[in-house]
């Protein structure tokens, strides 16, 4: 059975365990104070388990949190998607929701790139651009079966307290809508770069589900 917490969560959660053992020696009411800390790192790491809607062509959402306005733009200049400018979905974390981070479609990574950047607050537009981030290319198949294929990218984005992305994918990986691929600590973003010409389903301000909630869905041809 898969643990309820993220593997990326047990050291902080022994540190905060060893740190409030501390504070109990120190006094009573400073221990209850690690005591409250230490579930908010079990609660920051949880993994909960998720049922991905079946369907044809679904972009998922690949975190839980607040939708920021979209935006029409070009793609990460390192993962060398071209110039051409698409639809842009992003994603805002606060540090109460689930930071685990999911596969938005099913395909092939076809290029990964990670930048160095500043750490401001992941709200701002920005932050695309200025914070570090690690990006991933993935190239989706047609979903009536056809010659046809969408390119997306999926940006994990560092914020104003989060130091630290983790993504678990390899170039060539072939991905399932849903799985899991990374964690950001601690409040962070996601931006998804929507094929060309393809609109999303979801509005500024709606909340997420990381690997329930429908973004966009690819042409069907139905």
């Amino acid at each position: 059975m898969r643990s309820p917490i993220h593997r990326e969560g047990w050291v902080f959660i022994g540190l905060f365990v060893a740190i409030t053992v501390g504070l109990f020696m120190i006094h009573f009411i400073t221990g209850w104070i690690g005591v409250t800390l230490t579930a908010w790192c079990v609660w920051f790491f949880r993994d909960p388990e998720r049922v991905t809607p079946p369907g044809d062509g679904l972009i998922i959402s690949p975190a839980d949190g607040r939708v920021l306005a979209h935006v029409s733009t070009k793609p990460p200049p390192e993962l060398g998607m071209g110039d051409t400018s698409r639809t842009r979905v992003s994603i805002f974390m606060n540090v109460f929701n689930v930071h685990v981070n999911r596969v938005p479609c099913g395909g092939k990574v076809v290029a990964l790139a990670y930048t160095r950047g500043k750490f401001i607050n992941a709200s701002f537009d920005k932050a695309s651009e200025h914070n570090e981030r690690m990006a991933a290319w993935i190239r989706v198949p047609d979903p009536t079966g056809g010659a046809r294929q969408y390119d997306l990218a999926v940006v994990q984005i560092a914020g104003l307290v989060a130091r630290r992305i983790k993504c678990g994918l390899q170039k060539g990986d072939n991905v399932v809508s849903g799985e899991r691929y990374g964690i950001i600590r601690f409040g962070s973003r996601l931006d998804v770069y929507l094929p060309d010409g393809v609109e999303p389903l979801v509005t500024e301000g709606q909340i997420t589900k990381g690997g329930e909630t429908i973004l966009a869905k690819l042409e069907t041809g139905s």
